[in-house]
């Protein structure tokens, strides 16, 4: 496997034609990061084989951020089961996307190694 990373400047909406681009290389595990602009959101596109692609708007801080429409989808989908409701909320967040690709992100030049040592 093999890792890269690249910094890019663009008009805003650069990073959907990347991420859309991306999605037709079907292996391929990517995030996409437009940071925001004046008067533009900021966004994320994340990708896995096996999840999918992720998209979320996000603020100046890089959060995301939630609807109100998608929280109450959220309750209004679990029928009062909080299990269901941390289900929706846990997707609307792309939880299962940042726990696949966050031994990625760790990877990165400079990126503190732990070197495991066989004992006994």
């Amino acid at each position: 496997m093999f890792r890269a990373e690249l910094s890019w400047v663009g008009v805003p909406g650069t990073g959907a034609q990347l991420a859309s681009a991306l999605r037709g290389w079907a292996h391929l595990r990517y995030e996409v990061t437009e940071e925001p602009s004046q008067g533009v959101d900021g966004a994320r596109w994340s990708h896995t084989p096996e999840l999918g692609i992720f998209h979320a708007v996000t603020d100046v801080h890089g959060n995301i951020m939630v609807t109100e429409d998608r929280i109450r989808y959220a309750y209004e989908s679990a029928a009062g089961d909080p299990a269901a409701v941390y289900h929706e909320l846990s997707l609307a967040l792309g939880e299962a996307w940042d726990e696949e690709l966050e031994p990625f992100r760790h990877a990165a030049e400079g990126a503190p190694v732990r070197w495991l040592h066989q004992v006994g």
